[in-house]
This record gives structure tokens, sequence and C-alpha cells, in this order.
């Protein structure tokens, strides 16, 4: 599963390692297998990271890792599922292992954010930091399933994967947001990019966030929408037989299972009996 957390701040006199370190030991339960830590006190720049290994279980994998140039820093959770097909696209041949994280750090590096996130197919949600530009980028997958918050606290910009990472930082205030309260009522649930804190938001799906060097500046692009999506597949729907529609459905989902079965470790599946999750398993 992995999880991160970091701060960007110079506010507070105790030892930002430790307050980094309180953060990470928070979310130890999504990352048991190994945990890092990267500071630059100069630009006050914090990266915490908690690594469940599955792809990589070699120190290649490490978290935070630095780009073979040394210009960026990113800590990451989940998995890129296409990073090797990704990788015969890239000019870089020098690998240290073969972890989709430096697959992905690779793509970042040569060809941008936006280029890399719209070829990248997978779950994720990543912090990266350019030591060159000063400049922190946040970024979700296309459907949100892997979480981020993030937010300023009294002149601190936080960020992780969950909440409870977030109060440990002194800068943290924990005042709710009565807006969220009516959208939990009304929805059962807090749609993005509300959450249950004030000023703490959830990235939406699909997007990046770019904080920029005088960090006066949260910019948030989309490089994925599915209404856009949905209103282009238009254009092309499906007019084939019954018996067709099953048989594409099966390649499509052995497609889809064979690139997510890809681990150094034993794999399994959650049932809850339904035929949806007996199918996966069955085809797994």
């Amino acid at each position: 599963m992995c999880g991160f957390t970091g701060f960007l701040s110079h506010s507070y006199p105790q030892s930002h390692e430790s307050i980094l370190r309180d953060m990470c030991d928070t979310i130890a339960h999504r990352g048991p297998d190994d945990s890092g830590i990267w500071i630059d006190n100069e630009t006050g720049i914090h990266l915490g990271h908690r690594r469940l290994s599955i792809v990589d279980l070699s120190i290649a994998g490490h978290q935070p890792m630095i780009s073979p140039s040394g210009r960026f820093v990113i800590v990451y959770n989940g998995e890129i599922y296409n990073h090797l097909e990704l990788r015969k696209e890239l000019s870089h041949t020098n690998w240290r292992g073969h972890s989709d994280t430096e697959s992905l750090l690779a793509g970042l590096e040569e060809w941008g954010i936006e280029r890399t996130l719209k070829k990248c197919v997978g779950m994720f949600a990543f912090a990266l930091w350019d030591t060159q530009k000063h400049k922190l980028t946040l970024a979700r997958d296309r459907f949100g399933e892997k979480p981020l918050y993030y937010g300023w606290q009294n002149g601190a910009f936080l960020f992780s994967s969950e909440l409870k990472a977030l109060k440990k930082h002194p800068a943290f205030t924990g005042t709710i947001n009565r807006e969220s309260i009516t959208s939990q009522l009304r929805y059962s649930y807090i749609p993005a990019p509300l959450s249950i804190y004030q000023d703490i938001h959830k990235l939406p799906p699909g997007s990046y966030l770019e904080l920029d060097k005088n960090r006066t500046n949260n910019r948030i692009r989309h490089y994925w929408s599915l209404p856009s999506v949905a209103g282009r597949s238009q254009g092309s729907l499906f007019h084939g037989s019954d018996s067709e529609a099953i048989d594409e459905l099966e390649s499509r989902l052995k497609e889809t299972l064979k690139a997510q079965m890809i681990a150094d470790v034993p794999l399994g599946a959650f049932l809850s009996g339904g035929i949806d999750s007996s199918a996966i398993v069955a085809l797994m």
C-alpha cells in the first residue's frame, strides 16, 4: 500500500526531523517493510515515506528516491502497471533496479509532469521536489484510488496520504470544516476537494498541484477528465453481437489483470462473493 507525508516550512524551532519522523510513524501501517526521510534545511522541504514492498524488494526501491541527476526527489504510493513499457520509451538506460518508482521518476525527469502522467496506467499519488526550481508537485491518479491531502496551516504547507499524519505537525489546527459536515450528511462521504478539516483539501482525481518557489501559487491542473473521455467515446460505441461483447470483455479483463499481477511477493484477493470478484479471481 505504502504512504508518504511531508511539509514545507522553516517556522518551527522543534527539530524538523523529529516532526517528520513522528508524522511517518502515524502511517507505519501503510508501509511496514521500510521507511525513509529526506530533508533540505535550506529550502524547508521535508519528505517522508513508509514502504510496503511489492515490486523490487531490494534497497533499489527505497524511498525517498533521488533521480540520477540529483535534480528530483520523489515519495510515491501506488503502482504504475505499464512501467516496463515506459522504460522502453525512455532514453535512460542505467537502471538501479526494477521498481516502478524508478521508472516513474525517470519519466518525470525526461518528459515532465503532464506528459508522464498521461502515459502512466495505474493507481498512484506522489510528491515530487525539484531541487533546481525549488518547486513542489503533488499528483493523483485518474480516479483518485490513492489518497492525498494537503493544505496551509499557520505558515506550513502540509501533505500526506492520511489526515492523521498532519495532526503530528505543530502547525496543524484541526478546525472542523462545517461545509464538510453538510456534505457528509447529504452524501454519506466528503467529496474532493473538501476534507473534514478547515483549509485541508483532498487533491481531486486526475490532477496535479504545483507550488512555486515563492510559495504563493497553489496551481491545480487537470490532466484527465472522465466526462471528456466519456464524451469522446460516444463516437466509437461497440456495435458487435452479445457473444462478441462477452469475448471482448473477457479479453480486456485478462489484459488488465495480467498487468496488475506483476509482483515480487505472493498475490491474493479479497472476495465479496459477487460475480465481479469471483470472475476476477477465476481469471487470476
